[in-house]
């Protein structure tokens, strides 16, 4: 039970402390969506815009940005972005991140002095409790299904492909949860609410991260670690919500509840 606790306690304090990174989601200043029209922003430098060769940015006399470790002035080209990449540029003590997002280029400055890291302290959330890890059986399907699903930002859609689903019981009751591909190769990832949500937790979403299955196809499924996505914090996020499918009608008292 101690080492379970103290495993949770670390991954609880590795998500804070991206949180309140000085280049983190609470710095964000905004969020720019981009068009042919080259446009300047006042918390970030040079005219920016975007057409079928990707984002361009040209910077005027004095300003620089640093990409990829070279200084670049002048005009300089980021290229066709992948959906949900992106690259970060430096200036002065401020990151300027370029991405793409529901089919949509933007920009979003992050710089460190904002009101809203500043006043950061911290995420509540349930007390660890084994009950809510449970093991889970990954059914792949034939094919990955493309879904599409809602975003934190109106009129935004996202499309993730599910490569199966996870079956788990809680409590005698049988529950699945459609899964996405998770950061790791094999790994997966589960968007989420359930009958907590809006009132002890965040009413959009969480997310929970999953491991690679074995060779049974077993896996746990750790809601414990059930964690809040930028949105929960800041409007200028474009987080995805969960498919219809994954909208538990039972509750878990489990994971990180709704900031303060």
């Amino acid at each position: 039970m101690s080492t379970f606790v103290a495993e949770w306690q670390d991954w609880h304090q590795a998500q804070e402390a991206r949180l309140a990174d000085p280049h983190g989601f609470l710095a964000i200043t905004a969020i720019h969506w981009l068009t042919e029209e080259p446009e300047r922003f006042a918390d970030a430098p040079g005219e920016w815009s975007t057409d079928a060769d990707g984002v361009v940015v040209v910077l005027g006399d004095g300003e620089e940005i640093t990409v990829d470790g070279q200084v670049r002035t002048g005009k300089y080209r980021f290229g066709v972005l992948p959906e949900r990449g992106g690259v970060k540029a430096i200036w002065k003590d401020a990151v300027i991140e370029v991405a793409k997002r529901g089919g949509f280029d933007i920009v979003r400055p992050r710089h460190p002095d904002t009101e809203l890291r500043k006043a950061f302290h911290g995420t509540p959330a349930y007390e660890p409790d084994p009950r809510w890890a449970v093991t889970a059986k990954f059914r792949p399907f034939a094919e990955p299904r493309p879904t599409t699903v809602g975003a934190a930002v109106e009129g935004l859609e996202h499309i993730y492909d599910a490569p199966g689903e996870l079956a788990f019981e809680l409590d005698g009751q049988a529950l699945t949860l459609t899964a996405f591909h998770g950061h790791a190769p094999g790994s997966l990832m589960v968007l989420l609410t359930d009958a907590t949500s809006g009132v002890t937790t965040y009413a959009a979403n969480r997310v929970i991260q999953v491991g690679v299955p074995d060779g049974d196809g077993n896996v746990v499924l750790d809601f414990n670690r059930a964690a809040n996505l930028p949105c929960a914090y800041t409007e200028l996020a474009t987080c995805p919500l969960p498919p219809a499918e994954n909208r538990l009608k039972v509750a878990i008292e489990a994971g990180e509840k709704t900031p303060y």
